[in-house]
């Protein structure tokens, strides 16, 4: 159905929130909740809600959900196929090539993340990851969201970009914690293209910097 078809292609073009699909589709939350619903039975995509763990807001503070495919060929199809169908039917891919260039970082984003808290609970067996998945809630979001066993608080970031990560980025994420009343023990980097001198340099125990290397663990 249209309205189906509009809101699946809003959750793969937008960041995952309800609130951004619903944008997209061009949709009411009333509507876009309802569809919302029966796309869940069906089992083609799942909500994940906001964490509040950590903060101290208001039971009452509005957060908004997070939708995503349950297979990575649907998010493939509704991100690069479906939007632009007609023509690589018609075996037009120029559009299809030019879309999978601009977009493939961000696609193979959420993937990345996905690996990386598997690496993460790798690298904490004397003090195990109890859980671990991403953070957000209406100011911030952590690719990285972490408790070990002992009860230590770890934040994060991912990047899958073609430059290094550097100090910046650390008292960016800083900063990001502070607002939302996040205190972490731990903080940790993974990066697809390394560190800068300045930041590998900080690197202690509170300080983790992963890169590409590293992910041979999930292989071994």
């Amino acid at each position: 159905m249209p309205l189906y078809h509009s809101i699946l292609t809003g959750i793969a073009m937008g960041d995952g929130r309800t609130n951004t699909a619903f944008k997209r589709a061009n949709i009411s939350a009333e509507v876009g909740l309802n569809a919302i619903d029966e796309l869940c039975d069906s089992g083609i995509i799942k909500l994940q809600k906001g964490n509040k763990f950590f903060t101290s807001w208001s039971e009452n503070e509005s957060v908004n959900n997070k939708l995503f495919f349950t297979s990575p060929f649907l998010r493939f199809w509704f991100t690069f196929i479906s939007p632009i169908f007609k023509g690589i039917r018609d075996g037009d891919y120029k559009e299809f090539r030019q879309r999978f260039i601009n977009r493939q970082n961000e696609f193979i984003q959420l993937p990345f993340i996905q690996l990386s808290h598997e690496l993460i609970k790798l690298n904490f067996t004397q003090d195990p990851i109890v859980e671990i998945g991403t953070y957000w809630d209406n100011d911030i979001e952590l690719d990285i969201f972490a408790k070990t066993k002992s009860g230590k608080i770890i934040a994060g970031s991912c990047k899958y970009t073609n430059t290094k990560v550097k100090k910046s980025e650390l008292t960016k994420l800083q900063e990001s914690c502070r607002k939302s009343n996040i205190n972490p023990d731990i903080i940790i980097f993974v990066a697809k293209s390394g560190y800068s001198n300045e930041l590998k340099s900080l690197k202690d125990e509170n300080l983790k910097l992963l890169s590409l290397k590293h992910f041979r663990k999930l292989v071994s």
